[in-house]
């Protein structure tokens, strides 16, 4: 099953999601109107969208995502890779590393993350 499109603003309201759930929505508006500056009509308007793409449930006013946040930061990056690079992945990390320097660590948790996943 493919993981639901989430979009910049939704993101922002399921990183606090992530960080404090199961939550109330009472809670969740509280939480939204201090760190977004969101109304409760916006909070739970988002609520319910995502909910209608099954990103989170809502049951009993209680808030819990139904995806996690590293599927929606790799369904985002497959995206990106696909629509920018052609689904390139090479191409994609030429792309990254010809701006920012990798330190000796960084290089070798890619060559690791490499070596895991290569295909035999």
């Amino acid at each position: 099953m493919a993981t639901p499109k989430v979009f910049e603003s939704e993101y922002r309201f399921c990183l606090i999601l992530w960080e404090n759930e199961p939550v109330g929505s009472t809670q969740l508006v509280r939480l939204c109107k201090e760190r977004l500056g969101w109304t409760k009509a916006t909070t739970y308007t988002v609520i319910r969208r995502l909910a209608e793409r099954s990103v989170l449930k809502n049951e009993n006013a209680v808030v819990t995502s139904l995806v996690s946040k590293e599927e929606v930061q790799a369904a985002e990056i497959n995206e990106l890779v696909e629509k920018t690079f052609d689904g390139s992945l090479p191409a994609f990390i030429a792309a990254f590393t010809k701006h920012n320097l990798l330190s000796p660590e960084e290089a070798a948790q890619l060559r690791q993350m490499i070596d895991a996943h290569q295909e035999e």
